[in-house]
C-alpha cells in the first residue's frame, strides 16, 4: 500500500507544529511551505478547509491513508461512545502505534517498518499487519531473534515517554496494552471533532 514518503518538515511547516517528533528544520522554518508562505497576511480559511486540514493532520500523525482512515470512522461511528474520541482510540489502538509508543522505534514509520519486517509478537505470534488492533491485555514484544537488532536498543535506550496506558518490560523487551487510553491520555493535538464534522456533511 502506498505511503506518504515526502519531506517530513514540509508537512509540519503546513500544519505549523511538528507532527513527526522533533525536527531541527521545523524550527528554523515554522511557517507554511511555499513562494508565500512567511505571508502573515494569508486569506482566512473556510469552515471546510479547516476541518479538512484537521483530518489530514491526524492521518499524517497516525500514518493512515484515506480509506483506512474513513474505516476507522465509520468503525467509530458504529461504536458506543463519543465518535471522535473513539476514532482517535482506535488509531492509538494499532500495532504501529503501539510499538512507537513504547519506545521500540523513534517514528511511527520506522515501527510500521518493524512490523512489516516481522520483527514484532503479539501474545508471542509473529504480527506483520501494522494496523493490526490490539485488546486490552495483550502483549507486544521484540522477536527473539531481532532483540540483539542495533536500531531496536538505541531507540529504547533513547525513549523517556511514559504513557499510564502501557507497561514496558526492559529485560523480557515486551511491554503490555494495558487498556484503551482515555482522550485526556492521548498527548497528540487534534481537534477530532472537526473531522466528525467534516465526514458527517
Amino acid at each position: 500500500m502506498a505511503r506518504y514518503t515526502g519531506p517530513k518538515t514540509k508537512i509540519a511547516r503546513k500544519f505549523g507544529e511538528a507532527i513527526f517528533g522533533d525536527d531541527k528544520s521545523f524550527e528554523k522554518k515554522n511557517y507554511p511551505p511555499g513562494q508565500h508562505g512567511n505571508n502573515r497576511r494569508r486569506g482566512k480559511k473556510s469552515e471546510y478547509a479547516i476541518q479538512l486540514m484537521e483530518k489530514q493532520k491526524a492521518k499524517y500523525t497516525y500514518g493512515i491513508l484515506e480509506r483506512q482512515f474513513r474505516n476507522l470512522f465509520t468503525e467509530a461511528k458504529r461504536r458506543d461512545g463519543v465518535t471522535g474520541e473513539v476514532l482517535l482510540q482506535l488509531c492509538e489502538s494499532r500495532l504501529d502505534n503501539v510499538v512507537y509508543r513504547m519506545g521500540i522505534s523513534p517514528s511511527r514509520r520506522g515501527a510500521r517498518q518493524l512490523v512489516s519486517h516481522r520483527h514484532i509478537t503479539v501474545n508471542g505470534e509473529i504480527v506483520n499487519i501494522p494496523s493490526y488492533s490490539l485488546r486490552a491485555g495483550d502483549v507486544v514484544g521484540v522477536r527473539e531473534k531481532s532483540k540483539s537488532v542495533q536500531a531496536i536498543q538505541n531507540s529504547l535506550d533513547a525513549n523517556s515517554s511514559v504513557y499510564e496506558w502501557i507497561t514496558w518490560n526492559s529485560e523480557k523487551k515486551e511491554g503490555t496494552f494495558v487498556t484503551v487510553p482515555e482522550r485526556l491520555q492521548i498527548p497528540e493535538n487534534i481537534k477530532e471533532q472537526l473531522i466528525v464534522e467534516l465526514y458527517s456533511k
